[in-house]
Parts: structure tokens; sequence; C-alpha cells
């Protein structure tokens, strides 16, 4: 009792004079003390002070006295000091410590940024010394796998699982399908363990449907959320912030608003920050800018992270001034701005056309001490590429102070195309070839590159290198979202039992286009085949057949959502951009379509007959 007080009166002078008398008080007394001790350690010091007395005392290799150390070292983040403690022992010793101890170990490496990988180590350690793990142990095996990627350290976990007798335990089979989905080609068999599991909660449903979304089948998650509303598992929060990442991804905005009313309406699950940002983020990436403001303005408590999805959200939409503006209210309001906020900034100032606003925000970065990353640099050379400053471009990226990565040469050889800079264009892509001579998009880019200069035999050309290496393009896959289910399509897609309806109204756009003077850019094309051939080819576009399937399913007026995993090509954005009654003229509504992260609006005919112009960033239609 009176370590105790001595400790928690803060007596400085009583707890050194308790130190030295400890060597005078039997073994089980010292070790009561010094656990007290233990309770007390605030601090590394303080535990470096506990520890040479347990060393001296003997007392670091009693096993319950070293599990309450390992404990105290993982709350200060430094469970590498009782790591360490721990391997200086003889094998007799370590023989002798539990699992207990070896639990607190792992689960600590688990949740450590620098050392996750240590985890396994001690799982190794603890079975060389023939000593048998329970069904806490796993779990955080688990995490560590996941964590490192690390796909043969999921499979040896499982078979230990199944070797203990822990494969019927629903908490390790939860983690079993998180380690599973987190690693390379490991979804398939996160599957097959949620199947087989003979009960699920809404975490084992909320592992499977974040792992759909972490490998990009955002689609399924959906679909598999779906399955457990109509098994009558209740979804939390954890299970809303996976659905609403898949929905962002697809463009699911119907989806996204109805999990934002089912939200509002469930007492069970918080409508915390960390979720009203998930919204914001689904909001902004579908389209939803007002509701994703709507949501902003409401919210009481703000993050930074909630000020950045706005800040984003409205630089993607185009809205750069409101972005810049509100970048400012930030500040004024205390917020302090962090890398991520100024990468919002830049891409507002990019895309709004904003080049000396965006110059300013780059210089300031000193003054919140934030050194410009490879990202803040992008954003610049975006700027001035998009502004058609190419040699601007070149020359901030000749002064980095960093070796620009090939995504920032990438930007500027699209701005050289774009902006009729073939030659240098042509230049920078075949120096990135030799620099990447694997990476099939550097050979694509050169291949549009001769196609914009007319030079098709080179453009043939790169095309067969592609092919005998092995290199394909990325084929164009556009989702979109219809009644509240979500279709995907592939360019020249004919897999969808209403193709050919499809394809005869892209026919029918193709022909009001054609009448009102629209000429498609075939350069895109292949020299080899004629114009109707080419034209044909271009008609087939699956952002094309995605418009098209929904003109044929909703309503007059219903606003069009698609997503495009590509850049989507400059014959459509023509197209797009043409006046409004080339389009079916029984057709009205509005079409949102983001490509690479960029939405991109086309409000169509009101029902006054007006059109609404939008900003540089926006392509104008009416269907």
């Amino acid at each position: 009792m009176r370590a105790w007080l001595c400790v928690r009166t803060r007596l400085p002078r009583f707890s050194n004079r308790f130190f030295s008398s400890l060597t005078t008080n039997p073994k089980r007394i010292a070790e009561l003390r010094c656990l007290t001790l233990l309770e007390a350690c605030n601090s590394l010091p303080k535990l470096f002070q506990v520890q040479s007395h347990l060393i001296k005392l003997g007392l670091h290799s009693n096993n319950f006295v070293l599990t309450k150390f390992s404990q105290i070292s993982s709350s200060l983040r430094s469970i590498e000091i009782a790591a360490d403690l721990i391997l200086c022992q003889p094998t007799s010793v370590i023989e002798c410590f539990d699992v207990f101890l070896f639990n607190n170990v792992i689960r600590a490496f688990a949740n450590s940024a620098r050392e996750t990988d240590r985890a396994a180590s001690f799982f190794a350690l603890m079975r060389r010394h023939d000593i048998s793990p329970n069904k806490f142990t796993f779990p955080f095996l688990l995490k560590a796998s996941a964590l490192l990627h690390d796909s043969n350290l999921v499979k040896q976990i499982h078979g230990n699982v199944v070797k203990f007798g822990f494969d019927d335990d629903l908490f390790v089979q939860n983690t079993l399908v998180h380690g599973y989905s987190s690693v390379a080609q490991g979804l398939d068999s996160a599957r097959r363990i949620f199947d087989g599991m003979p009960i699920s909660d809404s975490v084992s449903w909320s592992a499977m449907i974040g792992g759909y979304v972490k490998n990009s089948r955002s689609s399924e998650a959906i679909g598999l959320f779906r399955k457990m509303q109509m098994a009558g598992v209740k979804p939390d929060e954890i299970t809303m912030l996976n659905l609403l990442s898949a929905c962002a991804d697809v463009g699911a905005l119907e989806i996204g608003r109805w999990i934002a009313r089912y939200v509002d309406r469930d007492a069970a699950i918080l409508k915390t920050v960390p979720l009203c940002n998930a919204l914001i983020h689904m909001f902004a990436k579908c389209g939803g800018m007002d509701d994703a403001l709507r949501l902003f303005h409401d919210m009481r408590e703000k993050t930074i992270v909630t000020w950045t999805s706005v800040i984003d959200g409205l630089a993607m939409h185009g809205r750069g001034v409101e972005a810049v503006v509100l970048f400012e209210d930030m500040k004024v309001k205390g917020v302090v701005p962090d890398s991520v906020a100024f990468i919002c900034v830049l891409t507002a100032c990019s895309h709004a056309g904003m080049v000396d606003q965006g110059r300013q925000y780059f210089e300031s970065m000193s003054e919140f001490d934030i050194v410009p990353t490879i990202e803040h640099y992008g954003c610049m050379v975006d700027l001035f590429s998009r502004a058609g400053l190419v040699e601007h471009a070149l020359e901030f990226v000749n002064k980095m102070s960093i070796e620009p990565n090939p995504i920032i040469w990438r930007t500027i050889i699209s701005a050289c195309r774009i902006h009729g800079k073939l030659e240098l264009g042509e230049s920078i892509t075949q120096r990135l070839i030799r620099n990447e001579p694997t990476h099939e998009s550097n050979y694509v880019l050169l291949s549009n590159v001769y196609g914009s200069m007319n030079q098709w035999e080179n453009k043939t050309v790169i095309r067969r290198v592609m092919g005998v290496r092995g290199m394909r393009k990325i084929p164009g896959c556009t989702s979109i979202e219809v009644n509240n289910e979500i279709y995907e399509f592939l360019a020249g897609d004919k897999s969808h039992p209403q193709y050919k309806e499809i394809y005869e109204m892209v026919d029918e756009m193709g022909r009001e286009w054609k009448k009102a003077g629209y000429i498609p850019t075939t350069s895109e094309v292949l020299f080899d085949i004629d114009d109707e051939d080419k034209e044909d080819a271009l008609n087939r576009h699956s952002e094309k057949l995605a418009i098209a399937f929904a003109l044929l399913n909703t309503k007059p007026g219903t606003p069009i959502r698609i997503v495009k995993n590509l850049r989507i090509i400059c014959v459509n954005l023509k197209a797009v951009r043409l006046d409004p009654y080339l389009w079916p003229k029984s057709l009205n509504g509005e079409v949102i379509q983001r490509t690479m992260g960029q939405p991109y609006r086309s409000n169509l005919m009101d029902d006054r007959g007006q059109i609404v112009t939008l900003s540089e960033e926006t392509l104008v239609c009416s269907v």
C-alpha cells in the first residue's frame, strides 16, 4: 500500500527510498511492488528505470511481471523494449512463458507501423519453444499479415488455425476473411471461408464487403450488401463505411442517398464524423456535390478531413473558385491546412485555370512547415499543362528538388498532344519508354502521339511491339446506376440482353450528331480500316453504350451518371458538347460522367427548353 501511495501522490524521494528497500523484501513482495510501479509508468525514462530494477532483482524473467511490462511498453509505443527483454532470456526460461505474454507482444507488433513483421517472428519463437497459441493469437497475426500484404503468411497462419482447431471460431473466421481479402489473389479464398461459415455476424459481412472494395470489385460489394439485407443481418458503421466506398467507386449515388437516409433513421448507427466524411466523399465522387455541401454545413463538428473532402469535391466538379474560397474560410476558422489540403486546393486551381493563385499556394506551403511531395509537384505540372503552358511545366520539372515520376511525364505528354507540341511529346515518350520498357501505358501514349501526327506506320509498329511483348491496352469499362442497380459495359459489349436496342440507340445518336455537322475524330483508330468502320468503332465505346442503355431504361429528365476507368477520348468530349438538339428529341435529362476521378456534368434541356451553360470543366448537352 505504501508503494502505491508513493507513486499516486508523486513522492519521488519516498519512491527512491522504496526502490532501495526492495532488495531486503521477499521476492513476492518485490514482484507486487514492481507491478505497482509499472502502473505508474507514463514515460520511457520511468520505464527504463523500472526495467533496470527488474533486471537487478532478477524479475525480468518473471512471466507475470514481464506480461505487465509488455503491456506498459505497448502503451508507450515501445514494444521492442519488452521484446528485446524476452529475446535475451535463455531457452529454459522462454519455455516457461505463457501464451498471454506472447499475445501481448504479437498484438503490439501487429498494431505497430514500424515493425509489423516481428509479429510473425514472435509467433515462430513461441512455436519453437512448444508454447501453444490460443484463439486470440491468430487474429493478431492475421491483422499483421493483412498490413504486410503477405499471402504466404496468411496461408501459413490459416494452416495453424486448422491445426489447433480454431477454424470454427467466429472471431478467427472473421479475421481470416479480412486477412485473405487484403492480399493478392486472396479474395476467392476469403469468399470460400465466408460462404462456409455456419454463423455470420455484421463483422463477417463487413469484412467480406470491405474485401471486395479493396480489390476494386465494388459492384460485387453492393450485391453482397443486398444479400446481407435479405439474410436479416443489421449493418453497422463499418459496413456503411465500406459500402460508401463502393458507391463512390461506381458512382451509385441513389444507393448512397439510401445509406444516408438509413443512417438518419437507425439509432444504432451513430452519425460519427468519419461516417459523415465518408458520405461527403461519396456524394462528391458520384456527382451529388450539392448533397455533400448540405451535409457539410449541417455538421457541428468538422475535422481537417471534412474540409479537405469538400474542397476536393468542389475541385473535381470544376468549381475551383468555390474550393479556393472554402480553403480560405477553413484557415479563417482556425483549421491549419495539412499536406492533403494543399493537394486539394492545388487541384482546384488546376481545374479552374487559376495559374497565379496555384503558384501562390505552392509557395505558401513553407509557412505551414509542409515540404512539397511528388503529389504537390504533380498538381503544379497539371496546372501548367491544363493551361497550355507546356514550356512552364517543363521548366518547373527541371527545377524540382525530387526526381519526377512517370506520372508527371505522362501529364506533360498528354498536354503536348492536346496543345500541338507533338515533336516534344514524341521525344519525352520515347525517353519514358527507355526508362520504363515494360509499362504498357507508355506505348499507348506514344501510339496516340503518332496517331495525332498522322504517322500511321509508326503507330502500327508500336502496336506490334506491344503485341510481341504481351502488352495490351486496358479495355475501357463504364459503370452506370439505373434503378438502383449497377451495370457495367465494355467497348463493343454485346453481353447485355438489350444489346440490340442499345446499339440501335447509339446509331440513332450518331445519326443526329452527323446531321448537325459533327465530324468524328478518327485519328485515335488504326489507319488500316476505312472511315465508316472507324466511325462504327468509335460509336461502340463503353460510355456511349452505357448512356444509350440508361436512355432506354429511365424516364425523361432522369440524371444519368456514368463512371469510366479511363480518360474519355476526344470524340466523346466533342460529341457531348454539341448543340442540345443533336440528341433524340423525345429524351430529356442530365448526364454526369466521371473519368479518372474527374466528374463532368452535362446539364440537359429543362422543362422550358432552356440550356444551362456551365464552366469550362463541364460538358454541355441535351437529351
